[in-house]
Order: structure tokens, then C-alpha cells, then sequence
């Protein structure tokens, strides 16, 4: 199983029709889904600070495309906030991005993290999960 966590950038592109990055990032759930209908088990995930970060409000009509997919919320729990605190105390980085970190350290299977913020994502990361930079 293959876990694709998305960063706030790549939420942008998904929610915003204009975004410069758009067909970038729908190439790759594009990409998931076609891995999907052969069999291979995948999952996008976005965390739930990130989501605020970007705006995304699922209950908004605008949101219609990226609501289709599917895209499951990690929301913080006990554990992962505490964990999430720490990579922000220790890489002085946003709550959203420490929230990226946390859900990539912690899946169970191979991750790919779609962000912009390289740099960012591998600090918090240690450089242990494969980037895709959007």
C-alpha cells in the first residue's frame, strides 16, 4: 500500500481552477487513480491543519472537483498533536507542515509527500519519505 500525502500547495491546485500547479498535481491523482482501478492499493490523505491552511471547506460548492476524490482527512488525535508540537518546537516549521510529517512518519506503508516545500518536509521528516515537489 502506497499512502500520498498532500501539502497545502498541492490542496491549492485541487480546490483552485487558476492555480499555476494544477495539472501538475491532478497528473499525479490522476496517476492514483489509474493504479487504483489496477489493482494496486493507494491512498491520498490530507491532513486536517492542512486543509485549514489551504481553505479547503468541503461543504463549499467550489469545492466540487476535490471533493470527488477521493481523499481521506488525518485528523489530530492525542498522539499525533503531541508528536506534531514537537517537530514545530524542534524545526520551528507551521502546524500544518509538522501535521504533514507526523502523517508520513506514522503510515503504516510506503509514503509519497506532494509538496512544494521540500526543504521543509524533509527536515521534519529527517529525510526519511520520498518527495514529489509540486
Amino acid at each position: 500500500m502506497t499512502t500520498i500525502v498532500l501539502d497545502n500547495e498541492a490542496v491549492q491546485a485541487l480546490t483552485n481552477p487558476a492555480h499555476p500547479k494544477r495539472t501538475h498535481v491532478l497528473a499525479h491523482v490522476d496517476a492514483v487513480a489509474t493504479d487504483r482501478r489496477r489493482g494496486l492499493r493507494k491512498s491520498m490523505v490530507v491532513p486536517a491543519t492542512v486543509r485549514v491552511e489551504a481553505g479547503w471547506d468541503r461543504s463549499d460548492p467550489r469545492s466540487a472537483v476535490a471533493n470527488r476524490l477521493t481523499i481521506n482527512d488525518h485528523f489530530l488525535d492525542h498522539t499525533s498533536a503531541n508528536r506534531a508540537a514537537q517537530i514545530v518546537r524542534r524545526t520551528g516549521l507551521t502546524p500544518a507542515d509538522a501535521h504533514v510529517a507526523v502523517v508520513a512518519l506514522t503510515a503504516p506503508d510506503d509514503v509519497v509527500a506532494l509538496t512544494s516545500d521540500t526543504p521543509d518536509i524533509t527536515r521534519a521528516t529527517d529525510g526519511q519519505v520520498r518527495i514529489v515537489r509540486v
